[in-house]
C-alpha cells in the first residue's frame, strides 16, 4: 500500500478536544496495523485560513493545498463535535469548498463525540448523507463516544476501541480491494497496448 494517502478531519474548534482524541485514535490504529503514516487537519488550528474563501475559487495558499490534500486522500477519517444535534459549521464550510469528483467511492470512516448517548445517529443522520452527495463510500461501522468514554483527552472505554478496530479492519479492507482493482486495470492496459 506504498503511496497511500491517509487524512483525519477533526471538525472541532476548540483544544483539547475528544473528537481530536478520537480521530487521532483512529490514525494511530491504521498506523500501527498498516505501518502507512497518516496525517491530522485540526479546523481548530485551519478553519481560520478556510473562513477566508466563501467559494472554492477564492482559496489560496495553505486552505487551498489543505483542500486539495482532503480531496486526494485515499482514506479519510473525519470527526465531528455535536453541536446543535449536528456537525460544526467549520466541518460543513470545509465540505463546501471540496470538489465532489475527488470523493467518489473514497472510504471514509465516520466518528463523532457528543454530551449524551441521544446524539449517537450522528453519524448515520447528519455525516453518512453529506458523504453520499459526494459519492463518497462510507463505512458501516462508526465510531460515536460520550464524554465517559475518555480518559484526559484519550480513548479509554473498550467498547469504543474495539469499534475503532472495527472500522479500521473495514478501511483496511476497503484499500486492498481499491488497490488490487487498479492493479488489475493496469495489467488489463498493459496487455492491450502490448
Amino acid at each position: 500500500m506504498a503511496g497511500i494517502s491517509i487524512i483525519g478531519v477533526s471538525g472541532s474548534v476548540t483544544r483539547p478536544s475528544r473528537t481530536t482524541a478520537l480521530v487521532q485514535a483512529v490514525l494511530d490504529r491504521i498506523e500501527a496495523r498498516s505501518g502507512i503514516a497518516t496525517r491530522l487537519i485540526e479546523l481548530v488550528d485551519s478553519a481560520p485560513r478556510l473562513f477566508g474563501a466563501l467559494t472554492r475559487d477564492k482559496l489560496v495558499g495553505d486552505a487551498r493545498a489543505l483542500v486539495q490534500a482532503i480531496e486526494q486522500a485515499d482514506l479519510l477519517v473525519i470527526g465531528t463535535p455535536v453541536y446543535r444535534a449536528s456537525y460544526t459549521g467549520a466541518l460543513k464550510h470545509l465540505f463546501d469548498l471540496v470538489h465532489h469528483a475527488g470523493f467518489a467511492s473514497k472510504p471514509i470512516i465516520l466518528t463523532a463525540t457528543g454530551g449524551s448517548h441521544l446524539h449517537g445517529l450522528v453519524t448515520e443522520h447528519q455525516l453518512r448523507p453529506l458523504f453520499g452527495f459526494l459519492n463518497a463510500l462510507t463505512l458501516p461501522t462508526t465510531v460515536y463516544a460520550v464524554e465517559t468514554d475518555f480518559l484526559d483527552y484519550r480513548v479509554s472505554s473498550s467498547k469504543i476501541l474495539d469499534r475503532v478496530e472495527r472500522a479500521v479492519t473495514e478501511a483496511l479492507t476497503q484499500l486492498g480491494r481499491q488497490g488490487a482493482e487498479s492493479a488489475e486495470q493496469e495489467d488489463r492496459r498493459a496487455l492491450a497496448a502490448g
